[in-house]
């Protein structure tokens, strides 16, 4: 297993569950088929800056890492279409990227993933009902 994944997989777990022990971490990371050693998890945690807080394990800093998603989707996106539990949003040139990072920052529920081109993000939702959710949610955004 390669340190980004095993990484990756670490702040998925603490995003989703309190960890309070790197033994706690170790077993939920043993049951996605991740076997680490101790030395390694505090190597991880030191390199992913996490704090161990009343809540469990969290990120160290809390600085925005780009721009607010309603700020990108009001300046940029030009249409938007549901193809099944896919949601296609145009932008203008060169600006799909930029609403891609928004939307993965948001950490939404309903977004599995994003693909961005220059001007088109493809974006993965786990059903149709979900794609329609996070359709309305982006419309909802432009003033």
């Amino acid at each position: 297993m390669n340190k980004s994944f095993r990484q990756g997989q670490i702040l998925r777990i603490i995003r989703n569950k309190e960890i309070h022990t790197q033994e706690e971490l170790a077993r939920e990371l043993g049951s996605v088929g991740i076997q680490t050693t101790q030395v390694t998890l505090s190597r991880d945690i030191r390199d992913l800056g996490l704090v161990k807080t009343t809540e469990g394990y969290r990120p160290l800093s809390t600085e925005e890492s780009g721009p607010k998603l309603s700020d990108v989707v009001d300046e940029f996106m030009q249409d938007i279409r549901i193809a099944q539990n896919l949601v296609v949003v145009r932008t203008s040139p060169g600006n799909a990227n930029s609403l891609a990072i928004a939307i993965d920052n948001e950490e939404l529920e309903e977004v599995v993933g994003t693909v961005a081109g220059d001007d088109t993000i493809l974006v993965i939702t786990p059903d149709s009902a979900t794609a329609a959710q996070f359709r309305q949610r982006l419309l909802d955004f432009i003033s």
